[in-house]
């Protein structure tokens, strides 16, 4: 029980089944976690709403398929809040709907519907997004709230038409997401300490670099948690603002108005901020207005498409940036990749096969790093660990993710490579000379502290 002293509620249940009652405390999330585990499960539901669907109208205010296709794209969208996925893609085929989920970074099949559903989920989806129900043959995106187990949360939608009918992708935007803080994303001591004292400085530039999806706004929303104060001014440009920050002025990109990176970036200016996030570097022009705001009082966060820290360095000469403004303007670099975490219910300890074992034999830098993080010249046979499959998890073995982090500060030796136009692997070399430990060591000292597996290490590593 939330509240172990509500007597009238005991005492009814004692009255009722002849039992004595012990009350136990759990907090009122907790419950409402078990209690996902007895719901009616995904595909009774569906069947049981397309069965509604199919039926012949029976008089009323309401037509049943209209209440039907409302509970079924809320069904879809419960679910997928039950089950921690970031986003709803529903896909018309030549003869059905597949509806599937991101969990954790992967694409899993949930669901088939029938194919003259499609039309009607689709409208039922622009009507919530106040989008063109009369319009089939243009892209559309859109915006709405929901709201389950007492928390709200905004869903953006993207309409786009395709040869089988209109797909339609939804991103779950939730509530819970924005209680990130910066020691909770996976960082090691080191690294954690060379960001907070990037983010102490009153002027410079942080970087967040990876591919889409590795997490960076999450990062730099995590730096901003810090920052935000009431003697500070905090703006930024985000294409899309993810999540709305008390204390921040957050503008959203808008290409129709002509409101970009670099045109909204040079009104935040003109705003008077103490610090500004640009929340990505795409352009020349954008580049160019971040940097020189960086070197002229401002903390600018920004992030960067690139595969590790030290790559971000020659592509911003790339852009025609200056190298003695990339050297005196950057204060930190910190790359990224998102890795699933091994569910704790189930995880279990096992001795490394020699098929794993191989694999890692076949790369020599992997087997070199396996080497270094376990003490050990001999890994054939070390104990690492995996989750078994539990209700937890769905009987996936994983549940949530972390990060996995290389953080390159600029110090002198660095400066002085970036300005004799050094390429990203005499940087990178040097960097680790310096200290710096590669995103791929944070990712094996994971696998062998049991937070994630090697299988999917070697997953992110691939792509």
């Amino acid at each position: 029980m939330s509240n172990p002293e509500n007597y009238e509620l005991t005492g009814w249940i004692a009255k009722k089944t002849g039992e004595k009652v012990i009350p136990y405390f759990a907090t009122t999330r907790d419950i409402r976690s078990a209690l996902k585990h007895y719901h009616t499960h995904m595909k009774e539901e569906f069947d049981e709403i397309i069965a509604g669907y199919l039926k012949e109208a029976r008089g009323g205010d309401e037509k049943p398929e209209d209440v039907s296709i409302i509970k079924l794209v809320d069904a879809l969208i419960r679910y997928a809040y039950e089950n921690r996925a970031s986003d709803i893609h529903i896909e018309p085929r030549e003869k059905k709907i597949v509806v599937r989920y991101r969990i954790d970074g992967i694409l899993h099949d949930v669901a088939v519907l029938p194919k003259p559903l499609n039309e009607l989920i689709v409208s039922r989806i622009k009507v919530l997004s106040h989008l063109r129900t009369d319009e089939h043959f243009s892209s559309q995106d859109g915006k709405f709230r929901a709201e389950f187990d007492e928390e709200h949360f905004d869903i953006r939608v993207s309409v786009v038409p395709s040869i089988k009918g209109e797909t339609a992708v939804l991103r779950l935007l939730s509530q819970e997401s924005r209680r990130f803080s910066l020691d909770g994303l996976g960082l090691g001591e080191s690294d954690l300490a060379k960001i907070n004292a990037a983010a102490e400085k009153p002027f410079g530039m942080i970087l967040a670099t990876g591919p889409t999806g590795s997490g960076k706004t999450t990062t730099l929303y995590a730096i901003l948690k810090i920052l935000n104060k009431p003697d500070v001014n905090i703006a930024s440009i985000e294409d899309p603002v993810e999540y709305d920050i008390e204390g921040i002025t957050q503008i959203q990109v808008n290409p129709k108005t002509n409101l970009t990176f670099a045109s909204g970036l040079r009104s935040i200016v003109r705003q008077d901020p103490n610090i500004i996030m640009v929340g990505e570097i795409r352009d020349e022009e954008t580049a160019g207005i971040a940097i020189n705001s960086a070197m002229t009082g401002h903390l600018v966060l920004s992030s960067l498409h690139t595969v590790n820290a030290a790559t971000a360095l020659p592509r911003l000469i790339d852009m025609k940036i200056e190298p003695f403004l990339i050297a005196s303007s950057i204060n930190v670099i910190c790359a990224q990749r998102l890795i699933r975490t091994t569910c704790i219910s189930c995880i279990e300890s096992y001795r490394m096969s020699e098929k794993e074992y191989a694999l890692i034999k076949h790369d020599r830098t992997l087997e070199h790093l396996f080497q270094e993080v376990s003490g050990k010249k001999n890994i054939r046979g070390l104990q690492l660990y995996q989750g078994k499959g539990c209700k937890t998890c769905g009987s996936i073995g994983y549940i949530g993710r972390t990060g996995i982090f290389e953080v390159l500060e600029i110090g002198e030796r660095i400066r002085d490579l970036i300005m004799e136009k050094a390429n990203a692997e005499m940087i990178n070399e040097s960097a680790k000379e310096s200290g710096m430990t590669s995103m791929f060591y944070n990712g094996v000292e994971k696998v062998l502290k049991g937070e994630t597996t090697l299988e999917e290490l070697l997953r992110v590593m691939r792509e």
